[in-house]
């Protein structure tokens, strides 16, 4: 059981962005958790997140999903990825000033093992199809977590999107 959940850093963009970065994730913690609030500029009501771990950009992610767009279920698989991906937020034709959550949790960052991930994600519109998404991901890396890449498919995150990073400590 948690016993404490600490802010340990966070970014509310003031201007647009490609990506944002948290370094220097601190190792007195036993889990992370990271909260999204974003839209792009990608035109269509849709992007999706994409998560790397101390910029590393070779082929040691799998990614399973299910999404729901309102009518179906979509299953997802990618292994041998680039990046954790199929976390869905808004892109520049949803509804005006509406923001896609997304919670990743992150067990065990520190340990010399495979990194687990989950995550739920939700556009927030009022279109016909908005995506819903719960993805299990892996990282075939055993390295502790020192820092995570934010990117999405479009150009960049707008302003008003906000990360915050989060560290658990287990009783």
């Amino acid at each position: 059981m948690a016993n404490t959940y600490t802010l340990i850093s966070s970014n509310t963009l003031t201007s647009s962005a490609a990506s944002v970065t948290f370094s220097s994730i601190p190792s007195t913690y036993t889990d992370l958790v990271l909260r999204i609030s974003a839209r792009t500029d990608r035109g269509g009501t849709s992007d999706r997140l994409r998560l790397t771990y101390n910029s590393d950009t070779s082929t040691n992610y799998s990614n399973m999903a299910i999404i729901g767009d309102g009518a179906t279920a979509i299953p997802q698989y990618a292994s041998n990825a680039a990046y954790m991906q199929d976390f869905y937020i808004d892109g520049n034709s949803a509804t005006a000033n509406t923001f896609g959550s997304t919670e990743i949790y992150i067990p065990s960052y520190l340990a010399s093992q495979n990194k687990p991930v989950s995550g739920f994600s939700a556009m927030e519109h009022n279109a016909v199809t908005a995506y819903l998404s719960g993805v299990a991901a892996l990282w075939r890396n055993t390295a502790a977590i020192t820092s995570i890449n934010i990117t999405k498919i479009g150009t960049n995150f707008v302003s008003g999107s906000s990360f915050y990073l989060y560290g658990i400590k287990n009783s």
